[in-house]
């Protein structure tokens, strides 16, 4: 046990912040149940961007779910200050005990230090700052090394204050709701496709420097609907996913279900729920898949597996063996966008890894 743990039966209410993008929200989702579990009587609430909500929300450990706008910096000041005071009247009238900070962000430790909250966990910062210190009662370290999984530094800021995460409380947790849940299945009834009798392939990432490029996507779509898998693609709304997606649609010589930018974040967890197989990069949606305990195929190229990597679900993960500079962290070869060690992972090793997840499957029913 630690020296100075945080006593939590004489806590009511804690905050968990994670001021980050839709998967590193998602990969913070176990800190929630492990909280609950620690002390079941303890009120949980999380604190976000807005854009980010959705993969907390329903959550069975979470009692609220509070927002930030990412875009509320483009606003005019005086709008900006009253949502500013907007928020720090809701975070105050909940009278928190504990703050939960997950990154170096300094927007978290502030609002605690506005808060007056007393315990307080955050990422111990090498550089330092002394308000960081001063702020903060309990600082865990981050092992920037690529050889610790970003779940598990999430729950050392758990562990810094005397929470020991048991095994079960370490998976992910993504609700869609009845709402998405619907949906999906009149979509599925649409287009004739049964539950567990599809492959669901994202093949886009916000970031460029990760995505597979559009022949290989081309080639394994046709190659596993040769082999009978019917194929349903899906992107986040905007031009760039949802224009590469069409293009897959339009080189295909087997027709696919194409959702690209049709489906919000909880529907895309109900579609991933009823696939046989994702097949995705490293991206949000990969996580997702993840957390509806769907069998993944990952492919990575500048990032770590091991720190981003599918989380408690079957998968495969897809590498090159002949790039020994990754993970480098990069965003492409020379920052150019273009990385060669995804590049050059041919559509066999994904087919193959595809088939060899179905059989599995197969064989344990």
């Amino acid at each position: 046990m630690v020296p100075d743990p945080v006593d939590l039966t004489a806590a009511r209410r804690a905050l968990v912040i994670k001021l980050r993008h839709h998967g590193d929200v998602l990969l913070a989702s176990p800190v929630f149940a492990a909280l609950k579990a620690a002390a079941p009587h303890l009120e949980v609430d999380a604190l976000v961007y807005d854009d980010t909500a959705e993969m907390l929300t329903f959550h069975p450990a979470i009692t609220h779910v509070h927002a930030i706008g990412r875009k509320w910096r483009q606003l005019p000041l005086a709008a900006r200050l009253r949502n500013e005071r907007a928020l720090l009247a809701t975070l105050r009238a909940r009278r928190f005990d504990l703050v939960v900070h997950l990154t170096d962000h300094p927007r978290g430790v502030l609002l605690a230090r506005l808060l007056g909250v007393r315990s307080v966990v955050a990422p111990d910062r090498a550089e330092g700052r002394w308000w960081w210190r001063r702020v903060t009662s309990h600082r865990f370290p981050v092992l920037r090394n690529g050889r610790r999984h970003t779940v598990e530094m999430h729950l050392d800021a758990l562990r810094r204050i005397g929470v020991q995460p048991g095994a079960d409380d370490r998976r992910l947790v993504l609700v869609p709701g009845v709402a998405a849940e619907d949906r999906v299945a009149e979509l599925l009834a649409t287009h004739g496709l049964p539950r567990g009798g599809f492959v669901h392939f994202h093949p886009a990432s916000r970031w460029r420097f990760k995505c597979w490029p559009l022949e290989q996507c081309v080639a394994m779509a046709d190659a596993l609907a040769a082999r009978g898998h019917r194929i349903v693609l899906t992107g986040a709304p905007g031009e760039v996913e949802e224009d590469f997606a069409a293009s897959i649609v339009a080189r295909v010589r087997t027709p696919v279900v194409n959702l690209a930018g049709r489906l919000s974040l909880k529907e895309l967890a109900a579609l991933t729920a009823a696939a046989r197989v994702f097949v995705g990069v490293d991206s949000a949606p990969m996580h997702i898949a993840c957390a509806m305990r769907t069998p993944v195929v990952a492919l990575f190229g500048p990032t770590s597996e091991i720190e981003w990597g599918p989380w408690q679900a079957a998968a495969r993960v897809i590498a090159s063996p002949d790039h020994p500079c990754r993970p480098c962290g990069l965003d492409g070869c020379g920052g150019g966008k273009v990385s060669e060690c995804l590049t050059s992972i041919a559509a066999i090793r994904v087919i193959d890894a595809v088939e060899s997840l179905v059989a599995h499957a197969g064989s344990a029913r």
